[in-house]
């Protein structure tokens, strides 16, 4: 029988209704002839309630720790699946990261998967079991619990599916990806393909479809992504190898972002303080003497304590961190001319809030703005590229 790697969303498997629901879909997969493997991620908002926990009892907690306890929102998730498909009648068996062979770097809360043993969970496959899997989450080879950063999940599921020769189905409360976040942009339309290429600078830029290093995963093993909906339609997006005629893909938003400005040479002392805590720049651009970051905060732990070490390295670096956010415009042939950069610096200073740092590539370009002015922003840009 054909292999299948599902990945359920938080918002999929939200309560347990949902649960149950999510249960019947994969039955009804199952009894129709395929081996399935289904990675979950924590219910709902579990993740944040358990940070929230965290910085009750710590202002910093060890990274080591979070780990622990953030990676059980994604066990409790995959107990509860498989009891929901074993009430069904269906055989199913739940596993960890760990137990799965999910095989990491040691880089707690930002760990990168090294290589999957998929031994115990082919093993029970072949027996006729859906095999749950708890996303987000591995071992290192020191034994260490890890957890992969915000979005892990989609990357666990890649990775088994290159590990299993199976396709590889992401679940989320949207039907595919969509040329902006339809909840700001009701004029958004779904994508019915985008290039490997695409589908990382718009997860980068803060797409909350698929995760950035999942879709670089599916690259490296050419793995086809298929993004749908839950309980919708049938619609969805394909995410492959495989390049387009020039055009604007999307438009997206991201918040809660750090923008630190520094001098050019001391560059290898910020990018140290950051692999230090784990933490990856999303933006960089050094045009001369000054180098510019950016930072998206959203998956830094202990974001005060990582400031005051960097200012302690590089004491003339320059921090802005309250309210700021970016808009990026993602599409192949950016870079071969100015018209893009052109909408997006006029459509901030239309709302009264003018570029703070501009980052351009081939295939992007982001403004850091007020995080305040975003939602209009994004509906504007996307009327005038998009409309």
């Amino acid at each position: 029988m054909p292999v299948v790697v599902q990945k359920y969303g938080g918002s999929s498997v939200a309560d347990a209704g949902k649960i149950r629901k999510v249960a019947e879909k994969v039955a009804a997969r199952r009894r129709s002839g395929s081996e399935l493997c289904v990675v979950v991620s924590a219910m709902g908002d579990t993740t944040d309630e358990l940070l929230a926990l965290a910085k009750q009892v710590s202002a910093t907690p060890p990274r080591r720790e979070l780990d622990m306890l953030l990676s059980a929102g994604e066990r409790i998730s995959m107990a509860l699946l498989s009891m929901a498909l074993q009430e069904q009648g269906v055989a199913a068996i739940s596993f960890t990261g760990s137990q799965s062979g999910i095989i990491t770097t040691d880089a707690h809360s930002a760990a990168r998967i090294l290589e999957v043993r998929p031994h115990r969970v082919r093993a029970e496959l072949e027996a006729g079991k859906v095999v749950i899997v708890a996303g987000y989450q591995g071992v290192s080879r020191g034994k260490e619990v890890t957890t992969l950063g915000r979005g892990g999940s989609d990357t666990t599921a890649v990775a088994l599916a290159a590990a299993l020769g199976a396709d590889c189905e992401i679940y989320s409360d949207v039907a595919g990806v969509f040329t902006a976040d339809p909840r700001l942009v009701p004029e958004a339309r779904r994508l019915d393909e985008l290039s490997y290429e695409e589908m990382q600078e718009l997860a980068q830029a803060g797409a909350k479809v698929l995760n950035a290093q999942a879709v670089e995963f599916a690259r490296e093993k050419g793995i086809a992504i298929h993004a749908r909906s839950t309980f919708g339609p049938g619609e969805e997006t394909v995410v492959r190898g495989g390049s387009h005629p020039e055009r604007i893909a999307g438009v997206a938003v991201q918040r809660e972002l750090a923008l630190l400005a520094f001098p050019a040479e001391r560059l290898g002392a910020v990018l140290g303080e950051l692999e230090r805590h784990g933490v990856e720049a999303a933006e960089l651009a050094q045009p001369g003497a000054e180098a510019g970051l950016a930072l998206p905060l959203e998956n830094v732990h202990g974001w005060p304590v990582l400031r005051d070490r960097l200012r302690a390295a590089v004491p003339d670096l320059r921090v802005a961190d309250e309210g700021l956010g970016a808009i990026s415009v993602v599409g192949t042939g950016l870079g071969a001319g100015h018209r893009v950069l052109r909408e997006v610096t006029a459509a901030l200073a239309a709302l009264g809030a003018p570029p703070r740092a501009l980052f351009t590539s081939a295939l992007r370009v982001t403004a850091c703005c007020d995080a305040r002015a975003l939602s209009e922003a994004a509906r504007d840009l996307h009327a005038r590229l998009l409309g």
